[in-house]
């Protein structure tokens, strides 16, 4: 729930009274480290409900309420601040416990509002939780390096075709080169990623990044997630490792990892999520 399904009516006149939930998670074995901060600076704490945990803060309802907020979200660097702020607390979290992430923005009226929506939706979070238990989520991604594009530019700047017949052949000559290369990269990919599946106790293929909003440079070719334990969490990156040489060639493929994160491709149903490690 967020804070346009808020009790708009509901709570005390302070004006932190509302309630930033961060993540649902299993009563901590160890403590958060103790200078850890959220949104607005402000340390999260721990609210339980029965055996959940819910990390919480206060938040301003001068920006959180539904219409201050809905403002805030066209707020690029607000939205980052407040994006990186919980992060931050989701990836200390994360140190001590495998918990379930919530959305960005998730704001309830009071603690009663929170400890409502850990009731309602106990046996979901139960059972992600079990899923997620001990494990993490990596992160891996394969690039198509635009090489083929930057050698054309250069051939045709410095070797100006003769005739229209030469230029349509060497048009037809790039397309056929840049398929091969497409068709090499999409088997490259495929084959990573069933080879990584089966060392990972889930997966989930995510589409591809739009380069001109990652600002990485390339074709997105692979954009996966895999659930792995995190006992077997060395082994998993040391096979990633080992796959980088494999993509160099004629159009070199960048393989690139990100982790260990939040499980938060696998908090989901399992009905409602795509099993891509068939």
């Amino acid at each position: 729930m967020n804070a346009a399904n808020a009790d708009p009516h509901g709570g005390g006149p302070h004006h932190d009274d509302l309630r930033y939930v961060y993540a649902v998670c299993r009563p901590l074995a160890a403590p958060l480290a103790a200078d850890l901060t959220g949104v607005g600076g402000v340390p999260p704490r721990q609210l339980v409900h029965g055996d959940l945990v819910a990390l919480v803060g206060p938040v301003p309802e001068r920006d959180f309420a539904e219409q201050p907020l809905r403002a805030h979200l066209e707020d690029l660097d607000w939205l980052s601040e407040t994006a990186r702020a919980h992060q931050r607390v989701i990836d200390a979290l994360t140190t001590v416990t495998c918990p379930l992430p919530l959305r960005l923005a998730t704001v309830f009226r009071d603690d009663s509002g929170v400890r409502a929506m850990l009731e309602d939706g106990s046996e979901r979070f139960h059972r992600v939780l079990e899923r997620i238990d001990g494990r993490v989520e990596w992160g891996v991604k394969v690039y198509m390096e635009n090489a083929e594009e930057a050698k054309d530019t250069a051939s045709e700047a410095s070797d100006a075709p003769r005739s229209g017949r030469d230029y349509l052949r060497r048009r037809r000559s790039q397309r056929t080169a840049q398929e091969e290369n497409w068709q090499r990269a999409e088997g490259f990919a495929r084959e990573l990623h069933e080879r990584l599946s089966v060392h990972a106790d889930d997966a989930r293929l995510h589409a591809p990044q739009n380069s001109e909003l990652s600002r990485t440079p390339g074709r997105n070719v692979l954009n996966a997630a895999y659930l792995v334990s995190r006992t077997h969490s060395e082994e998993f990156v040391e096979l990633v490792d080992r796959t980088k040489d494999e993509g160099a060639g004629a159009s070199p493929l960048q393989v690139e990892l990100t982790g260990p994160w939040a499980a938060y491709s696998f908090t989901g149903d399992a009905d409602d999520e795509e099993d891509t490690t068939a």
